[in-house]
């Protein structure tokens, strides 16, 4: 009887291990789709004038509305929606940003998403 009782204890462990890491997961991959990024130290890397600051914040509220929403989805509906938000946003930023701002920018979008393995 007290093996039966240390058995169900080590299997319910166990479990409660695997779910654990499970969610953990989970929660890793919905923060590496959390592209929020301080706009100060943005805009002073890209030199951005104060109204351009405004234009790029607002543009990057919904690039990231966007990129929250594609990870909820499965794999393959989650790289369309985040191909498309990708494109948004920079068709967006080519219109706010000159050309070497623009290019700045795009370094790096793609530095973070290859860090965060989106890409």
């Amino acid at each position: 009887m007290k093996r039966l009782f240390l058995a169900v204890v080590a299997m319910l462990s166990m479990t409660m291990t695997f779910a654990e890491n499970e969610n953990t997961n989970s929660l890793s991959s919905m923060e590496a789709y959390d592209m929020t990024v301080n706009m100060r130290k943005l805009g002073m890397t890209l030199e951005l004038s104060k109204d351009q600051i405004e234009a790029v914040a607002d543009v990057h509220k919904t690039f990231c509305a966007e990129m929250m929403f594609a990870a909820q989805y499965g794999k393959d509906e989650r790289d369309l929606l985040v191909d498309k938000a990708i494109k948004k946003d920079l068709a967006y930023m080519g219109y706010i940003l000159s050309k070497e701002q623009y290019r700045r920018y795009l370094t790096l979008l793609n530095i973070t998403l290859h860090n965060r393995g989106l890409r």
